[in-house]
C-alpha cells in the first residue's frame, strides 16, 4: 500500500506567465540579491479520513443497525472503508480500490443505492471456519494474500454476495459533502453477522491519478498496516492510527508572483477590501498571475514583476515522501526604499493565496522572510474542503462566484486544521 510514484505529478500544471520591467536611473547604488521560493509541505495521499462503529458496547453494527459516513470529495475520487465480517476468523468486507466512485464521468454526484460496489475480503491470516457465532477467535494461523471471496471460501464455507449483507446508500449534501449510510442487513440470512468497527479514508487525486488508490488493502498481497486487527478481532485502532498519520494536507503552489516596488502600500491587494479586479482572482482561483503581472507593471512605483513556474512541473510541489518540494528562485537588483511582496495560489483550494502581509518587506534586507507571509481567501469563490471540492479549478471544477472581502484564512477553518505558514512555503532572500 505504498504511495504512488511521483512521476506523473510532472504533468499536472497551472497556468502561468513571466513577466519583467525594470527602470534605471537609480540615485541609490543597486544591490544584487537572490529571492527564493520553495514549497516545504510536508504532503499527504490521503485528503481525509476516520472511523465508525455502532452503538452499545461492544460498539459493533448489529444486523438492522446502520452508520454514517461524512465526507468531502472532488471529481475522481472515491471512498473506501473496511469492516469485519464479525462472525468470522479473518473476513472483512471493502469497497474493491480504489474504493466507492461518488460522481460520474461527468462530474455530477451520484446517490442512491451503491451496494453493489461492496465486496467480501479473506485477510489470509487465518483458516476459515464455518461462519456462525460460534466461530473460535483468533483459529488457525494461515499465511495467504488478500483475496476476495466470491461466493466460496478456500475451505469451501459459502457466502451471500456482499451486497445482500451490507447495504451502502449515497446521498449528496450539497458543496461536495456525502453521507454514506452502511446498513447490516444480514440478518435472518444463512451468513448472519455483527460488523465491527471500521475505518474509512478518500485519496487526493492529482494530475488524475490517486496518490494512494489503495490505502486500507491490496488485492493479492500480504494485509498490512494493522488490517489484521480488523479482520480477526473487529479492532480498528492500528488501521486508525496509521491511515490518520497519512491524512492531512496536499498542495501545490503556483507559479510565483514577484514585484520590486516604492511605496507605502502593497500594489495589488489589502486585507479588508475586495479583490480589485485586476488579476488577483486568476491567480487565487486558478494559478495565473499573468494577467495580475501585466497590470502591475503599469502601476508607479512598481519597477520589476516576475512570475516563476517550477523548472519541470511548472507548479511548485510540495515534499513527497523522500522527494523534496519544488524551488524557485530570482536574481533581483533593489536600493534602499525597495518593497518587495510575492503571492502564490494555494493549488487545491477555491481562491486562497499565500501572500507577503502588509506592505512587503524590505527588498534589501538578507534571511529568511517566510515569517512575513499569510494564506489568504481572495473572496471571490465558494470555499469547499481543500483538495476535495468538485468546483476548484485544478481538480477539474469551475469557482462558484461569491463576493467576500479578502480575509486571512482562518486556522483551524470551516474544513481542517492547517500547518503553520513556515511549513507550507519558505521564502529566502540572499
Amino acid at each position: 500500500m505504498k504511495m504512488k510514484s511521483t512521476a506523473y505529478l510532472a504533468t499536472l500544471a497551472l497556468p502561468f506567465a513571466f513577466a519583467s520591467c525594470k527602470k534605471d536611473h537609480h540615485s541609490t547604488p543597486a544591490q544584487s540579491a537572490t529571492i527564493s521560493i520553495e514549497n516545504v509541505l510536508n504532503s499527504k495521499p490521503l485528503v481525509e479520513s476516520g472511523t465508525f462503529q455502532g452503538d452499545g458496547s461492544p460498539a459493533v453494527i448489529l444486523p438492522g443497525s446502520a452508520v454514517t459516513i461524512h465526507f468531502s470529495a472532488a471529481k475522481g475520487e472515491t471512498l473506501t472503508f473496511a469492516t469485519m465480517y464479525g462472525w468470522s476468523n479473518d473476513l472483512f468486507f471493502a469497497p474493491e480500490n480504489p474504493g466507492i466512485a461518488v460522481y460520474d464521468a461527468a462530474g455530477n454526484p451520484i446517490e442512491g443505492d451503491v451496494s453493489d460496489q461492496i465486496k467480501l475480503w479473506d485477510n489470509g491470516t487465518r483458516i476459515n471456519q464455518m461462519p456462525g457465532a460460534s466461530v473460535n477467535h483468533p483459529g488457525t494461523a494461515d499465511n495467504k494474500n488478500v483475496t476476495e471471496v466470491q461466493g466460496t471460501d478456500a475451505q469451501g464455507n459459502t457466502y451471500l454476495p456482499a451486497s445482500q449483507l451490507v447495504n451502502a446508500t449515497l446521498v449528496y449534501n450539497g458543496n461536495s459533502y456525502f453521507t454514506l449510510t452502511l446498513k447490516n442487513k444480514s440478518g435472518g440470512t444463512k451468513n448472519e453477522t455483527p460488523l465491527s468497527p471500521g475505518v474509512w479514508a478518500v485519496s487526493y487525486i492529482v494530475g488524475g491519478n490517486l496518490l494512494n488508490a489503495a490505502p486500507l488493502y491490496t488485492k493479492g498481497q500480504p494485509t498490512a498496516n494493522g488490517l489484521t486487527n480488523i479482520a480477526e478481532s473487529g479492532d480498528n485502532s492500528v488501521l486508525s492510527t496509521y491511515i490518520a498519520a497519512n491524512t492531512g494536507i496536499f498542495t501545490p503552489l503556483s507559479p510565483v508572483l514577484v514585484v520590486i516596488y516604492q511605496g507605502d502600500t502593497n500594489p495589488f491587494y489589502k486585507e479588508g477590501e475586495a479583490d480589485r479586479g485586476e488579476g488577483l482572482k486568476e491567480l487565487a482561483q486558478q494559478g495565473d498571475a499573468s494577467i495580475l503581472a501585466a497590470a502591475l507593471k503599469t502601476k508607479a512605483g512598481v519597477k520589476s514583476v516576475y512570475v516563476l513556474p517550477a523548472a519541470s512541473s511548472t507548479v511548485l510541489l510540495p515534499v513527497i515522501g523522500e522527494t523534496a518540494g519544488s524551488t524557485v528562485s530570482q536574481a533581483i537588483s533593489v536600493t534602499a526604499g525597495d518593497r518587495i511582496a510575492i503571492a502564490t495560489m494555494y493549488g487545491f483550494s477555491n481562491d486562497w493565496f499565500f501572500a507577503t502581509t502588509g506592505n512587503g518587506v524590505d527588498a534589501t534586507l538578507k534571511g529568511d522572510i517566510s515569517s512575513s507571509i499569510a494564506l489568504y481567501d481572495d473572496g471571490t469563490a465558494i470555499d469547499q474542503y481543500p483538495g476535495a471540492g468538485i468546483t476548484q479549478f485544478n481538480l477539474a471544477g469551475t469557482p462558484l462566484t461569491e463576493n467576500k472581502p479578502i480575509a486571512l484564512v482562518p486556522n483551524p477553518n470551516a474544513f481542517n486544521t492547517l500547518p503553520a505558514i513556515n511549513n507550507f512555503i519558505r521564502v529566502k532572500i540572499q
